[in-house]
């Protein structure tokens, strides 16, 4: 457990002696500017509450105060409980929430919180990598391995190159279940949100780019392996090494387990089997071999796609492979399990018919032939709705994928519309059984806690999203939120359940991990296995705790949790899991990669970036341009330029110099009109008419005076102000509205001594820069009028300079507007 730095709280415990008793849990990374906003209080006495305050915890100002309260009683661990909705609070920044005397711990509200999320489940995805490890820059198992478990006896005791892959865990098997899975979802969560995922790092996983996005680096890596786990159409492996792996904590790189074959050697790789396999005291249910086999077939499948443009000779292996896979599963029904070794455990897989599915979707979509999809449908038949949904417990990965993304496939494709409902129906299904299932929780979790329970939840909201995306119906909203908040903090314990994220929260700290526990390495990114049930918990061989539970307030005779090494059932992260985290976190931060919007008109780009566009408007007075001409071509930036019509008209020559010079120019408006009215902005001053007209004429001067019109067409209204009647018509007319970013007053260097509302450059530079401090300018459209009026002596321009320098010293680099919304 990370605890956060609250000081003062924590000084007034000591000095009292005060025993805390209530709680407030909050999603420590922070909410969307739209989401369902959601806090949980709960506490150990008998009591309720019926207000409570949303505050910036800087100047201590009240933002919002909810009585939107939904009591929900008593809890395991607590006497009682209750829901507090902030929804209505939009605004970005920084805050706590606080009921009586109990306070949150901090978070954030803007679209921007989740920028960059998507990289950090790769960052532990590398660390898992065996044969070359770039995070120990070392090899691992590099002689595996040797057959066993061939159904059919013939082809024991073989070498087989199958170094490579992933741990499955902070053990070292792997498995191609697994594997295979956390393949497919890389690439589905690429193929929704291409752009949330930078390239930073080669493909060993060296920081480094390499003309690759990170992530299908790391799909590749794991087709790779699964490709020299089917050497060819006849041999499929199912699992690398066996539970002879659990020795003790070493790092992989120093393990030296013996299978028989010497130390630090050879490991067994374990055929795909339709018969019962392992080789001491314990089998597995083995029936078929279906399960595997589909899930080789749909990872080579949409490998095979992405990756097409990149290796184009592995996409074609890949995509002969996915058919080969697939037909042999067809002949071949049935689960094949993982292998269980001296301890009864194993991955009890009891499902295959999902994994036929996505492979049967995966073959219609590479090949377009129909029959895939029609054997996809009725495979989907065979099993409506994932079993563990609504379910109260379930054996070990007995449900597994834990999201059937075969499902979305069906619910989207177009060729078959009663397939199309059909499936949409049984996303629905699943999702609704969850949500009964977590009536009267206060925190809203319907997820069965059984081991790995935190994967079980990546997957519900996973379907969650699809389910909201496909249809719009927002029955589902808040249960997903609730969910996505309970990975991050909003949960009995108050920690996020992803080591390191958010990097200042209360995150695990004592993983089971041998990088953790022998090196102090942290496992960044790796999403523990989450809360369990206290009677499996308790089953379990060989568990304990080797320290003091810090959370011991929080557990109860239903579900623990503990952030302690010798906890395997609770704090191991796992590799599937994290792998599934990639979509959903894609998804939230592609949203603050949307340029962000007010009446229609866009005022924020890319927020994931540290980019921005420094933007003028003129009418009246040039006075500043010279400056401004200059300090822009000092610093070699391009700025965006947005003048009247009555600007070019008397000022021809600067405009065409402007341009001439690569700058962006741009009408705002022809005679500097007041569009909209300034108490009432929904009261439209203009008619329809009159308003295109005046843009039109903007157009024609630009034109008259030898100026070409630039594409993508955007304008800023006169005087910044506008309602959403003005962006749809501009929006008719093929033009976007734009307008500067708000917070930093820079707009206000118009003002006049003279004016309640002054303030001095001095002022404005200092705003900007504390802004910038305390939030950031990523994506902003800085605005600094080009001229002002003569009674203003004291030019934010003459700053501009300055303010370049320092913005750039902080890392920031200037693009023009259409430059800036483009990337």
């Amino acid at each position: 457990m990370k605890r956060i730095n609250l000081i003062l709280p924590l000084l007034w415990v000591a000095l009292t002696g005060y025993s805390q008793s209530s709680w407030i849990r909050v999603n420590q990374v922070g909410y969307l500017e739209d989401d369902v906003k959601m806090a949980v209080w709960i506490s150990k006495g008998n009591e309720a509450i019926r207000e409570f305050q949303v505050i910036n915890p800087v100047t201590g100002e009240v933002a919002f105060t909810g009585s939107d309260i939904r009591n929900t009683g008593k809890q395991p661990a607590f006497e009682s409980s209750a829901r507090l909705n902030f929804t209505a609070l939009k605004t970005p920044g920084t805050y706590i929430v606080k009921a009586g005397e109990v306070e949150s711990v901090p978070f954030r509200i803007g679209n921007d919180v989740y920028a960059g999320a998507a990289e950090i489940p790769l960052m532990y995805m590398r660390q898992q990598r065996c044969g070359y490890n770039p995070f120990l820059k070392d090899s691992c198992h590099v002689h595996d391995a040797i057959s066993v478990g061939d159904p059919d006896g013939k082809r024991n005791g073989l070498y087989f190159n199958t170094t490579g892959g992933w741990h499955d865990a902070s053990d070292y098997l792997q498995y191609v279940a697994t594997s295979a899975n956390a393949v497919y979802q890389m690439l589905f969560a690429y193929s929704r949100y291409p752009g949330s995922f930078g390239d930073r790092y080669d493909a060993n996983g060296i920081e480094g780019a390499n003309g690759i996005p990170d992530i299908l680096d790391e799909a590749k890596w794991g087709l790779d392996w699964l490709v020299k786990m089917n050497p060819d159409s006849n041999t499929y492996f199912n699992q690398l090494a066996d539970d002879r792996d659990h020795v003790g904590f070493t790092l992989p790189n120093q393990q030296k387990v013996d299978y028989g074959w010497g130390p630090g050697k050879e490991r067994p790789v374990y055929f795909v089997s339709p018969k019962p396999q392992g080789l001491f005291n314990y089998k597995n249910r083995s029936t078929g071999m279906a399960s595997t086999l589909g899930k080789y077939a749909s990872s080579f499948s949409l490998g095979s796609q992405l990756l097409a443009a990149y290796y184009p000779g592995f996409s074609d292996t890949l995509a002969q492979k996915a058919g080969e896979a697939y037909r042999k599963g067809v002949e071949n029904p049935g689960v094949s399990q993982t292998a269980p070794g001296g301890a009864p455990y194993f991955y009890e897989e009891d499902n295959w018919a999902d994994d036929m599915q996505l492979a049967a979707v995966e073959m219609y979509r590479s090949s377009g032939q129909r029959e895939y999809l029609e054997q996809a449908v009725d495979y989907g038949r065979l099993e409506p709705v994932t079993p563990w949904m609504g379910a109260d417990s379930a054996r070990h990965y007995q449900w597994y994928p834990f999201v059937n993304l075969a499902n979305y496939h069906l619910a989207v494709q177009n060729s078959d519309l009663r397939a199309q409902k059909e499936f949409i129906r049984n996303m629905k299904t699943g999702l609704q059984r969850v949500k009964e299932r977590a009536e009267g929780n206060a925190f809203l979790n319907g997820i069965p806690f059984i081991w790995c329970s935190n994967n079980l939840t990546v997957g519900f909201i996973t379907q969650c999203r699809l389910y909201h995306e496909i249809t719009g119906d927002d029955s589902f909203l808040e249960i997903e939120t609730a969910m996505r908040d309970w990975l991050l903090g909003c949960n009995p314990w108050g920690t996020s359940m992803i080591v390191g994220y958010p990097e200042q929260g209360d995150t695990p700290t004592d993983p089971h991990s041998a990088f953790t526990h022998l090196r102090r390495m942290p496992v960044t990114g790796g999403i523990v296995d989450g809360p369990i049930y206290h009677s499996i918990f308790s089953s379990l061989r060989g568990i304990y705790l080797a320290n003091e539970d810090e959370y011991a307030d929080f557990q109860s005779d239903d579900v623990v949790y503990h952030d302690d090494y010798a906890d395997y059932s609770t704090n191991e992260p796992t590799m599937d899991g994290t792998a599934s985290l990639t979509y959903y976190l894609g998804y939230l931060s592609a949203r603050a990669k949307q340029p962000q919007k007010v009446a229609g008109g866009i005022v924020r780009g890319d927020t994931s970036e540290k980019k921005l566009s420094l933007v003028f408007t003129g009418h009246e007075f040039a006075d500043g341009a010279k400056t401004i001409q200059r300090v822009l071509k000092k610093n070699n930036i391009k700025g965006s330029f947005f003048l009247t019509g009555d600007f070019y008209r008397k000022y021809p020559a600067l405009a065409r110099n402007l341009q001439k010079d690569g700058h962006y120019l741009a009408p705002h408006s022809n005679k500097h009109l007041l569009y909209a009215d300034w108490q009432n902005r929904d009261s439209t001053l203009i008619s329809r008419p009159e308003f295109e007209k005046d843009l039109n004429d903007n157009y024609r001067t630009m034109g008259k005076i030898g100026l070409k019109i630039e594409s993508p067409r955007y304008f800023i209204p006169p005087y910044e102000w506008y309602n959403q009647d003005i962006s749809d018509w501009a929006e008719a007319m093929g033009v976007q509205i734009v307008n500067f970013t708000p917070g930093t007053t820079s707009n206000a260097d118009y003002t006049t001594p003279d004016m309640k509302n002054y303030l001095s450059s001095e002022t404005i530079y200092n705003r900007i820069l504390t802004y910038e401090d305390e939030h950031s300018l990523n994506g902003f459209l800085l605005l600094i009028h080009i001229g002002t009026d003569p009674k203003r002596t004291d030019k934010l321009y003459n700053r501009l300079d300055d303010l370049i320098r320092e913005l750039k010293k902080r890392g920031y680099e200037f693009k023009s507007i259409n430059t800036l919304l483009k990337d």
